[in-house]
């Protein structure tokens, strides 16, 4: 029932090519760099769609995986270890004058997904250009976060649980950015920046991965049977964790007024989404108990609130009105017997009971740092 929202892993770069840059008289070095500009291209090629191998040759390269994005997650992270380890080396000696013009001569520029279209050029896609390692380790971070995410997006067809261990990795990767790659680049970020490279706006999506990979949990848990009540505190969990990600959103935007309204809009639109069902289950835990009255205040309550916060995005609007809908049959079907066999009061909002949840922890500590292989 989550809505799709691509935009964290439609990032574009510019090409760079380290060894051509980074000055060397040994060998082994040239060939790790070398490698590494290898590894960086593969990277480009996919992220930019110019893929110049054909299909058999990129499974045999990528180990046999079928999905584009099986493809681009390992192709990244054959990238990143390399990519680390020079961060690690440049980062040991950045007094060294000649690294840091070696660093600038890279001439590190992404695209931003998550940015509004003030910034874009007239010409086309804006691309932000910051002379640091940590902007490079931190934007392809944030794009194997995003791919992650469209793995689990890609299996909610086909298999619910992996579908949620893909989540629940992107929101380790997530909260690994906003807490230990992101921070120190703060300071160093220019007034135009992509909106990725905000460590507030990592948090924000670890959360929402969080809230998705419950969502295809309590999805699951429906197709098994499991009781109403259980349900509806499933899914208020889930609203949770999107109305801190909105929360984190409002403080942002007061200082940098560059985030997409798309992305709140699709958070918002998310968590009206999953109260309006954890209200249905709700309403039907409490007609089981017949508390009739109680079960249509609820369920009135919760489509009177749904229907203001109807998104304008045509393909969420779809699945929004159609809840809208399911939920209205199921009232209709309660009031129904309320007039015919019950004719019990309905009590105000304030005399409604208060919705109670259950959410998964927000970081799983195994997830917070990928072992790359």
């Amino acid at each position: 029932m989550m809505l799709h929202y691509a935009q964290s892993s439609k990032l574009k770069t510019k090409k760079i090519v380290f060894d051509a840059n980074y000055a060397t008289s040994d060998s082994v070095t040239l060939e790790h760099f070398k490698e590494l500009s290898s590894k960086r291209r593969a990277v480009e090629e996919f992220i930019n769609e110019r893929r110049s191998i054909t299909e058999a040759t990129t499974r045999e390269v990528t180990r046999g995986l079928v999905s584009h994005y099986e493809q681009d997650s390992h192709k990244i992270e054959q990238y990143i270890p390399l990519l680390e380890n020079l961060f690690f080396y440049v980062g040991d000696i950045s007094t060294n004058n000649r690294m840091a013009q070696w660093t600038t001569a890279l001439k590190i520029r992404w695209s931003s997904g998550l940015t509004t279209s003030s910034f874009f050029n007239l010409s086309g896609l804006k691309f932000f250009q910051i002379d640091n390692l940590r902007f490079e380790l931190g934007m392809t971070l944030f794009l194997y976060g995003g791919i992650l995410r469209e793995r689990a997006s890609e299996l909610l067809s086909t298999d619910l649980v992996q579908s949620s261990i893909f989540s629940r990795q992107a929101a380790g990767i997530y909260y690994h950015l906003a807490h230990d790659v992101l921070p120190r680049l703060q300071p160093m970020l220019p007034s135009e920046k992509p909106s990725e490279a905000l460590a507030e706006v990592s948090t924000i999506m670890s959360l929402i991965c969080l809230a998705e990979a419950q969502a295809a949990a309590v999805r699951r848990a429906e197709e098994k049977g499991t009781s109403p009540s259980l349900l509806a505190k499933l899914h208020h969990g889930v609203a949770l964790f999107l109305e801190e990600a909105m929360a984190i959103f409002s403080t942002v935007v007061k200082q940098y007024k560059h985030i997409s309204p798309r992305l709140l809009e699709f958070i918002s639109s998310c968590k009206s989404l999953h109260e309006l069902k954890g209200q249905e289950y709700v309403a039907q835990c409490l007609k089981a108990s017949d508390q009739i009255g109680a079960a249509i205040a609820v369920l009135r309550s919760g489509l009177v609130n749904a229907k203001k916060k109807i998104p304008g995005e045509e393909s969420w609007k779809s699945i929004y009105q159609k809840q809208i809908h399911d939920s209205s049959e199921v009232l209709r079907k309660i009031e129904h017997e309320n007039y015919v066999v019950w004719s019990q009061k309905i009590p105000s909002i304030n005399e409604l009971p208060l919705p109670e949840e259950i959410g998964w922890p927000k970081v799983l500590p195994e997830l917070c740092y990928m072992k790359w292989e």
